[in-house]
């Protein structure tokens, strides 16, 4: 297994520039200008894992200059509006930790802070969680939970003496309460609190489907902010509870639609519907959540089996090899709700969304993961 990943990956890197990123697919095919966005922050965040797991330079000089390449010596930030207020926008940020405890460099600790005053601006819902995006009112995504919670439980720790961990526990609270099915275990993908958006349950405010990379990124939400949590005195016993319950559920709801190849649906609780696919960003990201649960003991080893078998079935079915060419396919390459495309979030909608290789949505959690195995190997 290792040689193969570890070369996909490489491969990748060496073909990649600040410029012209190629897990970038949707600003390529847009012939876009990057900038700064959530799609290279996944990305660069697990080239920086694969820096600590194996201390290989190669790995920290390409995320160095990478990121380097974008923040300025002031901390601004190329391409970075803060009056955006787009949660998708912070994800980018929890590079910035990385690359200041092993750099050093002032100008990441700057650009932390120039983030953070985007946490403090975002619009909020009546209950208190943040809007997806400015132009999205009201309205909570899973997938927001992990662009923003994580970088915002780190700086808190870090930086702010622990100010707003009530916040952040309050905004899981949310959508544990709201956004989970009870007949299943599994989320829906959002929820408007106004009731107003086209795409919405006038009654419940919630989506119509069950999105596998929405669940995914709302399984890594709940692991890696508690990963940044400081609670040496107990203080937050209750609320840690609360997101590892959530957690374990949360994995045992999803092993109930688990496929024999060992990867998840795109909608996950209509596997065998026509046009449905096993989708490979968020069963990455499954596997990742089941093997780092299970390394940082929220569940038992018995698990691990689950999360390896998902990325061997990844690789048996999307890692290929062409003209001497290494590609990962069957990642989706984006789905949302409303926006220019009027998206209703019908089954329909979620089949019609692309289906790309080598995305870093699919490419960053599948190293993500692959990582955790090696972890565990070690």
């Amino acid at each position: 297994m290792s040689d193969i990943v570890i070369r996909y990956i490489d491969e990748l890197l060496e073909k990649s520039t600040p410029e012209v990123p190629l897990w970038n697919i949707e600003k390529l095919k847009a012939k876009a200008k990057p900038g700064w966005n959530y799609i290279d922050g996944v990305m660069i965040h697990a080239i920086l894992e694969m820096y600590d797991l194996t201390k290989e330079q190669k790995y920290l000089d390409f995320a160095d200059e990478f990121i380097g390449f974008r923040v300025h010596e002031d901390g601004t930030i190329e391409g970075y509006k803060v009056g955006e207020k787009n949660i998708d926008n912070v994800n980018a940020g929890k590079t910035l930790f990385e690359l200041y405890d092993l750099t050093g460099k002032e100008k990441y600790r700057k650009a932390i802070d120039l983030v953070y005053s985007q946490i403090e601006v975002m619009p909020r819902t009546a209950q208190g969680s943040f809007w997806h995006k400015d132009i999205y009112p009201n309205q909570v995504w899973l997938d927001g939970m992990y662009m923003g919670q994580p970088f915002y439980m780190d700086y808190e720790t870090r930086y702010n003496n622990r100010k707003n961990y009530d916040d952040i526990f309050k905004q899981f609270k949310y959508v544990i309460e709201n956004l989970r099915n009870p007949m299943n275990g599994l989320y829906f993908h959002a929820i408007d609190t106004s009731k107003k958006a086209f795409w919405c349950d006038k009654v419940t405010g919630l989506s119509q489907c069950v999105w596998l990379r929405a669940i995914g990124w709302y399984a890594m939400a709940l692991l890696d902010t508690l990963d940044k949590v400081d609670n040496y005195d107990h203080k937050y016993d209750a609320e840690c509870k609360m997101m590892k319950d959530a957690y374990v559920d949360l994995m045992d709801s999803m092993l109930k639609y688990q496929d024999e190849s060992g990867m998840w649906y795109q909608i996950v609780n209509f596997g065998g519907m026509e046009r449905n696919y096993l989708e490979t960003s968020g069963s990455a990201i499954m596997a990742y959540a089941l093997l780092k649960g299970v390394r940082l003991g929220y569940i038992g080893k018995e698990y691990a089996q689950y999360g390896e078998k998902a990325i061997q079935g990844i690789i048996d079915r999307y890692l290929k090899e062409e003209d001497g060419e290494m590609s990962l396919d069957g990642i989706c390459l984006v789905a949302g709700l409303g926006g220019k495309g009027n998206r209703p979030g019908t089954y329909d909608y979620y089949m019609s969304e692309p289906i790309v290789k080598d995305d870093a949505k699919g490419v960053g959690p599948f190293l993500l993961a692959y990582i955790e195995h090696l972890r565990a190997a070690k």
